[in-house]
């Protein structure tokens, strides 16, 4: 008889995000044996995931996937995979700028990557999209530091900063051609600053964009105009049909509450954030920088070349992203992002899969862990 499985794995704190990381060569290489046993690592099917390490939420139900970096261009390659909590299904059709900022550390502990110094850098691609990210982090004495003062919302306590930097994306600012556009009846603004994120004035869908995630996820009516919005806004991107896809998000824009520039309700896809991830915020800062956007007369306007606070709901996020004003055809361009997140390495060592004989549990509720209706 033989024993279990046994992968070696950590798990991370990443910004607000908790996931299992991977070296690849931990993993199978075969994607489809992989997702096989990722889903009996985690524990979906199941709304609970009690047989596994996912946490009942796709805040905490996700994987980086980490590897030696293909081209000269990078250090590693990251590849994030969403693991959907109720259903049987594993997805790398996004990025995850919060997983992103434990990827550097995680290479540095794994050995892929050497310490420089008190400081080290770590470039990285992420194979979702195949843009660029930089993350800098404390190593002193050659070891990943995580303990510092930084403080970000939506996580108790302090840690050590992760600055990340966004290289300017190759792909259109504003995926549509248009700054505003007219979507299953709601007037939009689609942004693409590394996560596809339709914009819509809260107060278009009769709510004031401050409710609390519970009472937004319990809303029906608003749950059947928002499923409409995206399927469409979906087409309209690029992105064809978005039925089972976790992109784009959809963020409500509010004024601001506590001194920001803006207040955000953000659905991924069907769950509503309980903050806001970084590349929806990098999106959504951008948005606010584009004249003319639905965030016109809801925002505050941004100071040039500033930081943008973005409000949440359980704090605010701070972004510093530069936009200029046209591509040569009228369309403004992202030139620069950066932000500041902090990552906990929470524990290293050996995971054992649920038993591929196991039956899984029966889906319930809809997709990505939204409660049943």
């Amino acid at each position: 008889m033989t024993g279990p499985e046994e992968v070696r794995c950590a798990l991370l704190r990443g910004g607000t995000s908790k996931g299992a990381y991977f070296l690849a060569t931990d993993l199978p290489a075969d994607p489809a044996a992989r997702d096989d046993l990722l889903l009996r690592i985690m524990g979906s099917p199941d709304p609970r995931q009690i047989d596994g390490l996912g946490g009942g939420h796709p805040l905490t139900s996700k994987v980086a996937v980490v590897s030696p970096a293909a081209g000269q261009d990078a250090d590693v390659d990251y590849l994030f995979l969403q693991v959907v909590v109720d259903r049987a299904e594993v997805t790398d059709r996004q990025n995850c700028g919060n997983i992103l900022a434990g990827v550097g550390p995680f290479a540095v502990e794994r050995g892929l990557v050497p310490a420089t110094g008190d400081e080290t850098t770590v470039r990285i691609r992420m194979r979702n999209t195949g843009e660029l990210a930089v993350a800098t982090f404390p190593t002193p004495g050659g070891r990943v530091d995580y303990t510092g003062e930084a403080e970000i919302s939506g996580v108790p306590g302090t840690a050590a900063p992760v600055v990340i930097e966004f290289p300017a994306a190759e792909t259109p600012l504003l995926p549509t051609g248009h700054v505003r556009d007219a979507v299953a009846g709601a007037e939009v603004t689609c942004v693409d600053n590394g996560m596809p994120t339709v914009l819509i004035p809260a107060r278009s869908l009769g709510i004031t964009g401050k409710e609390s995630p519970r009472d937004l996820e319990e809303d029906l009516a608003l749950a059947d105009r928002l499923r409409e919005i995206r399927l469409a806004a979906g087409r309209l991107m690029g992105l064809g049909d978005v039925e089972f896809a976790t992109v784009p998000k959809l963020t409500l824009l509010a004024p601001p509450s506590a001194g920001g520039a803006v207040m955000t309700r953000t659905f991924i896809p069907v769950r509503c954030h309980t903050s806001i991830g970084v590349l929806g915020a990098a999106s959504v800062a951008a948005g606010l920088r584009v004249p003319g956007s639905v965030a016109d007369g809801i925002a505050e306007p941004p100071a040039p070349g500033g930081r943008i606070r973005i409000e949440h709901p359980t704090g605010f996020l701070d972004i510093e992203t530069d936009v200029d004003a046209g591509d040569g055809e009228g369309l403004p361009v992202a030139r620069r992002t950066a932000v500041v997140r902090t990552a906990r390495k929470i524990f290293d060592g050996t995971v054992f899969p649920r038993s591929p004989r196991t039956a899984p549990a029966r889906p319930l509720g809809g997709d990505d862990g939204s409660p049943a209706r």
